[in-house]
């Protein structure tokens, strides 16, 4: 599957802190229900064993959607589920080293904070970047709040599809709209709603009015 911007319009990135009435997988379907146009799988706390198996499920469970399915900083599981990606942080292995291991076959996400950054992930290999964080966020307390003229900045410097972060919800999403970014990628807003579904619709409402599509 090759990065398109539409891809970018309502990515859902997973968190468990939310897991409760129902498991990830249910909450990630009733996600993709609602119309989320991209899936992140993020974990940082189950071992490698457990974090493979739901990597397989949920990358099952994109497909028969047809919605990419990618891993966060994961190389080994991203390749073992056959996602149709990975993302990158600025911490993390080099994209150009992704792309050594994977040729061009996988989506290759990348984390970028400035003009620079962004530049030089696109030389490396990236599909699409990820711009944050957009507004303040609880879900990274130490991420820097990017100012709008640079967030502008970055989509007028690049020709990949780009993606912003951080803090996004109902309220403040159509603040984006002019900005050049082809979507928006959510955490919290998604995953802590009470009805996923019915929220992600909402949610991909606003997406379009933003995007202009």
């Amino acid at each position: 599957m090759r990065c398109d911007k539409k891809h970018m319009l309502l990515y859902a990135v997973t968190d468990r802190a939310w897991v409760g009435k129902q498991t990830l997988y249910q909450q990630v379907e009733a996600a993709l229900k609602g119309g989320v146009t991209c899936v992140q799988l993020r974990e940082k706390e189950l071992d490698e064993a457990a974090f493979l198996w739901e990597a397989q499920e949920i990358c099952a469970l994109c497909r028969r959607y047809h919605v990419p399915f990618i891993v966060n900083d994961n190389l080994d599981i991203a390749i073992a589920c056959s996602a149709d990606g990975i993302h990158l942080g600025q911490e993390d292995m080099p994209p150009d080293e992704v792309r050594r291991r994977t040729g061009r076959d996988m989506i290759l996400g990348v984390s970028v904070h400035t003009v620079e950054q962004a530049r030089q992930a696109v030389r490396d290999g990236a599909d699409y970047l990820g711009l944050g964080a957009v507004f303040p966020t609880s879900t990274k307390a130490d991420a820097d709040h990017m100012p709008n003229e640079r967030l502008r900045a970055i989509c007028s410097a690049v020709e990949v599809p780009v993606v912003a972060i951080g803090g996004i919800n109902r309220d403040n999403l159509l603040k984006l709209s002019g900005s050049g970014v082809d979507g928006a990628a959510l955490v919290s807003a998604i995953f802590s709603a009470e009805d996923i579904e019915e929220t992600c619709r909402e949610l991909r409402e606003l997406s379009e009015v933003m995007a202009g599509t």
